[in-house]
């Protein structure tokens, strides 16, 4: 005696019974697939998943260089971006560096260091230009998270420091707010020089004065003093992608 199921498979032609068993094998396989691929992106462990935080200055900034080195030789891994990572950082955040860099478009700290959310706490202003905000911004991510390296970025053919430099040798004094940006970027600008030597010169010393005058604000020279923290400069070149530290 034959079940109705039976009776009902077997009124299929053979080639019809072969078209709906591998019909069903396939969306088998397809929905295997489509749940490895669920698991996969937020497996622990994988490429996006949370990392080990650098905790001394010396690894943060490996750290940082290392995902320049990915980014410049287009060997980038986007990580920390999965849903494992954006759920886990709904508790907290524990960023390993601050970036003070320039608000150039071109320049995104978390694309040319390759790293992802909940890595750096990025500060952006024109020229790297230190005001009360920005410096309380980056004083935060020291004292209240705990972070362990500060870096200042500039960058080739900054607009906000060429800006500076040609207003400076017109003897144009800039409108409105943008007199700020010229006044502090000033000091850095070497009248000895010519050109974009001059413009160029300016970027570099513009890093390194703004890097002095973070590292004498008493917040962080204490823990510069003991080790726990590093400030430094660094210049990012659009030519190469590269950023090295500036001395």
């Amino acid at each position: 005696m034959t079940t109705d199921a039976q009776s009902h498979e077997g009124g299929r032609s053979p080639a019809r019974r072969r078209f709906v068993r591998a019909a069903v094998a396939g969306a088998a396989v397809i929905g295997a697939g489509l749940a490895f691929s669920a698991r996969d992106a937020s497996a622990p462990g994988r490429p996006g998943a949370t990392r080990a935080r650098p905790a001394t200055p010396e690894a943060a900034l490996r750290e940082l260089l290392a995902g320049n080195q990915r980014w410049r030789t287009l060997h980038e891994r986007h990580p920390d971006e999965t849903r494992t990572v954006r759920q886990e950082l709904v508790a907290g955040q524990h960023p390993f560096a601050v970036v003070l860099g320039c608000v150039d478009s071109r320049v995104p700290p978390e694309l040319v260091f390759d790293q992802g959310l909940g890595d750096l706490m990025t500060v952006r202003s024109a020229g790297e230009v230190l005001d009360v905000a920005v410096l309380g911004s980056v004083a935060y991510g020291v004292v209240e998270l705990g972070i362990p390296l500060v870096v200042v970025l500039g960058h080739q053919s900054c607009g906000a420091v060429a800006a500076a430099v040609h207003a400076d040798e017109n003897g144009i004094e800039p409108a409105g707010p943008l007199r700020y940006l010229g006044d502090q970027i000033g000091p850095a600008i070497d009248r000895r020089l010519r050109g974009e030597e001059r413009v160029d010169a300016a970027v570099t010393a513009n890093v390194r004065r703004v890097r002095s005058r973070l590292a004498g604000q008493p917040e962080l020279a204490a823990r510069i003093a003991a080790g726990t923290l590093a400030v430094v400069g660094a210049r990012y070149e659009l030519t190469s992608q590269r950023v090295r530290r500036l001395h």
